[in-house]
């Protein structure tokens, strides 16, 4: 036997919780006006119930929009991250994933070998981040060099940067990994230098900042890594790629029957 419907909620208070803006009240409140009635609840019982269902809705909402604002690449999250499996100690792992760090408006650099967990690190960071209310914001270098060139053309590119430091983390993953135009060091230097002190800023990189004069101009290189380590936790790992020993252990992919 099925649950029978709750009745439909009266048309004036339909009207005002709309002209309220409380949706999530007015989707809860038939059942739980219904319950109340049949359990014969205080008031204030009633008051809580649908508060709360309000507060919660809410919660998801902003949840999801800050999630979709980020801009993740996968939607990974420490969910499925095996700390065994990452060459970074243990206790350092805990200590970034307390989210002190962001803060305290510090900066976080993992560098090392492609495969060995760098950009599932940062983005359950980043996830996490999101879950606790912060915004964050996720790029590319070279999606950071597509913003500063269309924003060039109308002289608008420090407006842009100023957009993104909205967030109170912006992550940049993979420098190193393709070469560096002009646009994309710019844009790199633009951000670290406008976030210097004032936001925390997450990189992943084949290369050691050191090695960053290999990917663009020197100059700029060298006043980019001074900002980028001045207030910066360094994380390198090593080892061989997890992707390619999955691979070949047969755990990439579901057996075809």
């Amino acid at each position: 036997m099925t649950a029978p419907t709750a009745p439909p909620l009266d048309s004036e208070l339909e009207r005002l919780l709309k002209r309220m803006r409380l949706p999530y009240i007015r989707k809860a409140a038939p059942e739980v006006l219904a319950t109340a009635k049949a359990q014969r609840w205080d008031p204030t019982e009633v008051l809580k119930a649908l508060l709360a269902e309000e507060v919660a809705g809410r919660d998801r909402s902003s949840l999801a929009t800050r999630r979709a604002r980020a801009g993740f690449p996968t939607g990974k999250t420490f969910d499925a991250w095996d700390e065994k499996l990452s060459s970074i100690p243990a206790p350092t792992q805990q200590a970034l994933r307390t989210l002190e760090w962001v803060h305290r408006r510090e900066n976080l650099v993992v560098c090392g070998p492609s495969g060995t967990g760098k950009t599932f690190l940062l983005e359950a960071l980043g996830q996490q981040a999101v879950e606790t209310g912060l915004n964050v914001a996720w790029f590319t270098l070279e999606s950071l060099g597509v913003l500063v060139r269309r924003h060039r053309a109308d002289d608008t590119v420090t407006k842009a940067i100023g957009r993104i430091l909205r967030a109170d983390i912006v992550m940049v993953d993979d420098i190193g990994l393709l070469p560096v135009g002009a646009d994309a060091a710019e844009g790199l230097y633009r951000l670290v230098d406008a976030a210097y002190e004032k936001r925390a800023v997450a990189v992943s990189s084949n290369l050691h900042p050191a090695g960053f004069d290999e990917l663009m101009p020197k100059t700029l290189a060298t006043a980019t890594v001074d900002r980028l380590l001045h207030h910066a936790h360094v994380c390198q790992t090593n080892g061989d790629s997890v992707r390619l020993s999955q691979a070949m252990n047969g755990q990439g992919v579901i057996a075809l029957n």
